[in-house]
């Protein structure tokens, strides 16, 4: 059985999803994947969500348990024989607490960096109002959505399917080097979105790189209720 790093609650997850020229993610394709696709289309992801009750084998974290996430990530797939292993890669993950990101960076070599997020959640019977931000050259950022407060399950084949149903996360480390490290929850429900707003500072925070997801639409936002998730501390170099 795989040892695990981390636990935690991933709760009201946010995604609002770009369609961009594959030709702008290739710098940051880690080693021994390629892109992945939805009917032709490649994607990036604005996403937010709650991280909740988390732990480091299986050690609570005191006071720093419960904080936002805002992250960009694309997707790719690792063909392994006739296995196919679908997988993230992340831009940039922002969370507020610096010993968080620390933890991160040095053991998973990812992007984090802590600066100010805050969220809040104005819920009722009928509808779920959802607000991520962060805080960059003392501006916020937003990222909204009010959802019906029905869970649906996702559909196979479904965009929906494919933006969730990723479980592997790579990183590059450098040209000749990427890790692979695997995610494990179930199959999440999602509720159906009834009204969005997202004010967000790609090129300021993401690079020039991202620049024209500031005039962008996207092309679909989503939200799944989440659940409990674990991440197994076995990396593979690839």
């Amino acid at each position: 059985m795989a040892t695990t790093f981390l636990r935690a609650k991933w709760l009201n997850i946010i995604m609002a999803n770009y369609v961009v020229d594959p030709a702008i993610l290739m710098p940051y394709l880690p080693k021994g994947v390629e892109l992945d696709t939805h009917e032709g289309k490649t994607y990036v992801s604005l996403v937010g969500f709650l991280f909740k009750k988390t732990s480091l084998f299986n050690l609570p974290i005191p006071l720093l348990g419960t904080f936002e996430e805002i992250n960009l990530r694309f997707y790719v797939i690792r063909k392994i024989g006739n296995e196919r292993r679908r997988g993230v890669v992340f831009i940039n993950e922002t969370v507020p607490n610096k010993l968080v990101a620390l933890v991160a960076n040095k053991l998973y070599k990812e992007h984090y960096i802590a600066v100010p997020t805050k969220h809040n959640w104005d819920n009722n019977d009928k509808e779920l109002d959802i607000t991520y931000q962060l805080k960059h050259n003392n501006k916020w950022s937003t990222i909204n959505v009010t959802a019906s407060s029905e869970k649906v399950m996702m559909q196979k084949g479904s965009i929906e399917e494919y933006i969730y149903e990723h479980y592997y996360g790579y990183t590059k480390v450098n040209e000749r080097k990427s890790i692979e490290y695997k995610v494990n929850h179930p199959s999440w429900t999602i509720h159906p979105i009834l009204n969005s707003k997202i004010d967000f500072d790609f090129a300021a925070f993401y690079g020039d790189d991202f620049k024209l997801l500031n005039q962008a639409e996207p092309q679909s936002i989503m939200m799944a209720s989440g659940s409990e998730i674990s991440v197994d501390w076995r990396r593979n170099e690839i």
